[in-house]
């Protein structure tokens, strides 16, 4: 899920509500006073209402006659949004996102390393060559060095065979990105090369075991990394 792409007054207010809502600053079922907002952040009723569509589409704002413009229950926001993923992290609510994109890699990511090793074409590996080759260019470019890891496991994913499970890139993408950002962000972070380096090398040989063993050892030091970049980082007011 790409994050909201709005610029000037208008990207302006869907991040301060978005940010507002995802922090808890307004909670659950809270009505909004739209005009209010409106004088409150020195925008029209227009931007507003537009602004409002966008979160809306975010799943955290919905409307209803008779009652208004109100925040919706956590369950039904779009968690896999870049956005809401972003704000979560800001908001002090991102060791529970990483703890929860740990999980969710460690279900998918081996088995579809086993998968690929088994199905991979050469356009798959040429994508993922092409990646690991983008990860040793970026070293110390910290956007860069993300969009690479990102697109790895994008590849990997694509190298299944398997459509459905190709498009879970959407499910760990943006949360990947932020990990990245958050464990390179400090500087100390192991190098991710060889680790990527002998899953797809294990992926180039067929050897669907290894692959799986390689991923498993690839996620134990991705563990290991953000333990330590959460360890490091100063938690917000509030936070466990």
């Amino acid at each position: 899920m790409t994050s909201y792409a709005g610029r000037g007054v208008h990207g302006q207010v869907v991040q301060r509500l978005g940010a507002r809502i995802v922090a808890g600053d307004l909670a659950e079922g809270d009505i909004l006073d739209v005009r209010a907002l409106g004088e409150e952040l020195d925008v029209s009723l227009t931007v507003m209402r537009e602004s409002l569509k966008v979160l809306a589409g975010k799943g955290l704002i919905d409307a209803r006659q008779k009652r208004g413009t109100f925040i919706r229950p956590r369950c039904a926001w779009n968690l896999l949004d870049a956005d809401v993923i972003r704000w979560r992290m800001a908001g002090g609510d991102g060791e529970r996102l990483m703890r929860d994109l740990t999980d969710i890699r460690a279900v998918v990511e081996p088995a579809a390393a086993h998968r690929a090793a088994l199905r991979r074409t050469d356009a798959d590996l040429a994508a993922l060559d092409a990646a690991l080759a983008a990860m040793e260019r970026a070293r110390g470019d910290l956007e860069a060095e993300a969009e690479a890891d990102a697109a790895f496991h994008r590849a990997l994913l694509a190298a299944t065979g398997n459509e459905l499970l190709a498009r879970l890139d959407l499910v760990l993408e943006p949360g990947l990105r932020e990990r990245d950002r958050l464990v390179h962000g400090r500087g100390d972070a192991g190098d991710p090369v060889p680790s990527h380096r002998r899953v797809l090398e294990a992926v180039r040989d067929r050897d669907a075991p290894r692959a799986e063993r390689a991923m498993l050892d690839l996620l134990a030091k991705a563990a290991e990394d953000l333990g330590t970049a959460v360890a490091g980082t100063p938690r917000v007011a509030g936070t466990p």
